[in-house]
């Protein structure tokens, strides 16, 4: 079971970076005026390391899961409130901590440009009415158990308007997975650091083991 936990660990460590797009927000264009909203609308901005997501409310309200480090370290309203930056988002997701919170649209957009219903051009379920939308949204507010690649903001939005939860960014990621699984380099790789390992370390069952395993269980995944 620990291991277990250890690779869901790791995979979800590597998902977090495997979405970096450093490059993109340093060439960002100058946002372009959000078009009208409407409740029930499915909202995604470009925040620093990937693509967030949320559900308008109406009154200029979006209500979306977005991982916060800040209620971690202290219960002050005050301080928890605000918008949450980036970093308190990457410590966050670290941690694993999160809600489902209301924000208002600015707060949401964090300066960057807003996308209304992109999603419903690349899902293959149809979107429920808005009300329905809205109402499942705002039944959720509250904490939420947090996982890069199990429950996102992506997880919550998609079952708000599609009345199922996926997430594309987390099909994405299994897909590089997969492609890496298939490619034998990376048989030769592990081998590679696991004698390395064994010659720094010295032999072990600790060392000898994951030297065999791991490459064995990647060749045969391949």
């Amino acid at each position: 079971m620990k291991m277990l936990d250890s690779l869901t660990f790791l995979f979800e460590k590597f998902f977090l970076f495997s979405n970096l797009n450093v490059f993109e927000s340093l060439w960002q264009e100058e946002p372009v005026r959000c078009p009208a909203l409407r409740r029930g609308d499915l909202l995604q901005v470009q925040r620093t390391l990937f693509v967030h997501y949320g559900i308008c409310l109406g009154e200029n309200r979006v209500a979306h899961l977005m991982p916060d480090i800040m209620p971690v370290l202290t219960n002050n309203k005050q301080l928890t409130k605000p918008v949450v930056t980036n970093k308190r988002l990457i410590l966050g997701c670290i941690y694993r901590n999160a809600s489902i919170r209301v924000d208002s649209v600015e707060d949401f957009a964090y300066g960057a440009q807003i996308l209304v219903n992109d999603m419903d051009m690349k899902v293959k379920c149809l979107a429920l009415a808005s009300e329905e939308v809205a109402r499942r949204a705002e039944q959720l507010v509250g904490d939420i158990p947090y996982s890069l690649l199990w429950n996102n903001c992506e997880h919550f939005v998609t079952y708000c308007r599609y009345g199922t939860a996926v997430s594309q960014q987390t099909e994405k990621f299994c897909d590089c997975l997969k492609s890496i699984l298939r490619d034998q380099r990376s048989v030769a790789l592990t081998v590679g650091i696991g004698v390395m390992y064994s010659l720094c370390f010295g032999l072990a069952p600790s060392t000898t083991l994951p030297t065999i395993l791991i490459p064995f269980i990647l060749w045969m995944a391949g």
